[in-house]
């Protein structure tokens, strides 16, 4: 290994899919070292994983780092937001983990909404009318579905919480990933104990908030990972505001992520309250807000179709009315929970290339939908579209969104986004920067710009409008039936 110029940092990205570990360089933002492994996602109705399974694949990403990760000064933990864990008394999870993406809570949604005074008083309260990927409908579904596992729990975490614990041995989560969980109250900055009477949870099993900049613990002994003991542990956050930290964002600076779920996101010092539901009201991890929509099916659902056509990811080929929504996994971004895909407009002339461009063009008007929601008045409407995440490296990913955002779009060359996040927040504790001014001192935004195209509105006319008119149909619950 090189020699580094500053202490070194640990940015963890606990996704849906896998753990991924990069060791950085506090001073540079230089990657030293980094390692990824697995994990196993339940299939069916319901998406689940073995809380254990991430700490088991932590520690695999930190072996690959190799002596890089023991000399690390600082780490800090950031997570796909959402998750239900629930531990018993010995800390042990009570049963899999209920992910963001697992959407079996739609009818205690809708209660939770009615119940609390409607979408209104949602938003107003929490910052955001809860869908069934809010952790607070998950444990209402716990609750009613495995009344036995409910009483047993006696710890409640979300996925970054769960790791961060098991480093420190405190309960601790952050302000950016407890206002995705739907108890929290955006307005106070303080659990919603409202809230928790309602859905019968106890204010005494959630953790403690932490403050932005401030340290959650310290590394202790018995924990098998590569850390000496009392290495300084971050507060941590979900991934959205994790990765906003990792572009170093400035409020009114549009980001698309394109991974297993799209997002597109702001920074906003307004406090959000979307009454439509659309725009979740999150908090960032520095002190201000982080509204944010997001899809459920994004990358994966357009890999899943090329896949069925049996074609490569980039085979698209322009010229179809043809209008496909991908919408696989039941969808957030419309609030079509029970939806499946659609497609309108099939002709003997439609090709298998004109069929997957029109599942990206599909994925893609979802989120530029919401994009406009999401900024504020007085945002630039000239300004760059960041565009992150897995697919933001894929051409036909790029020209889609340009097409049919009419925007100039800027591709950041610095990869694994979320960890790099949370590698700027533990450079923080150590230097006494804002994580975000670390970022943009390691320029991690930086990267190509492709020029404005016309934008594609016949396109976005013909899928709103099929949208429109499906909606019956993709709202119908086919379980019912």
């Amino acid at each position: 290994m090189s020699a580094a110029e500053g202490p070194l940092v640990v940015g963890v990205d606990t996704s849906t899919q896998s753990t991924k570990a990069l060791v950085v360089d506090a001073a540079t933002g230089r990657v030293v070292a980094s390692g990824q492994a697995p994990h196993t996602v339940s299939s069916g109705a319901g998406r689940e994983s073995d809380p254990r399974e991430w700490w088991d694949a932590l520690g695999e990403a930190l072996s690959q780092c190799g002596e890089a990760a023991h000399e690390a000064a600082a780490v800090s933990i950031g997570g796909q937001q959402h998750g239900l864990v629930t531990l018993d008394g010995q800390g042990e999870p009570v049963r899999p983990a209920l992910l963001w993406n697992d959407v079996r809570s739609a009818p205690q949604a809708r209660r939770l909404i009615d119940e609390l005074g409607g979408a209104k008083a949602w938003a107003e309260r929490t910052g955001s009318v809860p869908s069934a990927s809010f952790t607070v409908t998950k444990w209402a579904w716990l609750a009613e579905h495995e009344p036995e596992a409910a009483r047993a729990v006696k710890a409640v975490r979300l996925p970054h919480d769960y790791l961060t614990e098991r480093l420190t041995g405190e309960g601790t989560t952050d302000r950016g990933d407890v206002s995705g969980t739907g108890w929290w109250a955006s307005g106070t900055e303080e659990y919603d104990e409202g809230i928790l009477a309602r859905v019968g949870l106890d204010p005494a099993l959630l953790p403690r908030v932490v403050r932005p900049g401030e340290v959650a613990g310290t590394v202790r002994d018995g924990h098998g990972l590569p850390f000496s003991k009392g290495t300084l542990v971050a507060a941590g956050t979900g991934d959205n505001a994790a990765a906003a930290l990792g572009l170093g964002l400035r409020p009114g600076v549009p980001v698309m992520s394109l991974g297993t779920s799209g997002t597109v996101y702001a920074v906003s010092q307004r406090r959000p309250a979307d009454p439509t539901g659309t725009v979740a009201g999150f908090a960032d991890a520095r002190g201000d807000w982080l509204p944010l929509a997001c899809t459920l099916n994004c990358t994966l659902a357009v890999d899943r179709v090329a896949a069925l056509l049996h074609l490569d990811r980039e085979a698209v080929e322009p010229g179809t009315d043809a209008t496909f929504l991908p919408f696989l996994d039941g969808e957030r971004t419309p609030n079509l929970p029970h939806s499946s895909g659609l497609l309108y407009g099939l002709r003997h002339d439609t090709t298998a290339g004109q069929l997957l461009q029109a599942a990206y063009d599909g994925a893609v008007h979802s989120l530029l939908g919401a994009l406009d929601l999401v900024l504020d008045a007085d945002a630039d409407p000239s300004a760059p579209l960041l565009l992150i995440g897995g697919g933001a490296r894929g051409s036909a990913w790029q020209q889609t969104v340009r097409r049919l955002s009419g925007r100039p779009v800027q591709i950041p060359e610095a990869r694994e986004l979320v960890a790099l996040g949370a590698a700027a927040q533990a450079a923080g504790l150590l230097t006494g920067e804002d994580a975000a001014a670390v970022a943009r001192r390691w320029n991690t935004a930086a990267g190509p710009v492709l020029d404005a195209v016309e934008r594609d509105e016949a396109t976005l006319n013909r899928i709103t409008g099929v949208l429109s008119d499906a909606a019956p149909l993709l709202e119908r619950d086919a379980t019912s039936h």
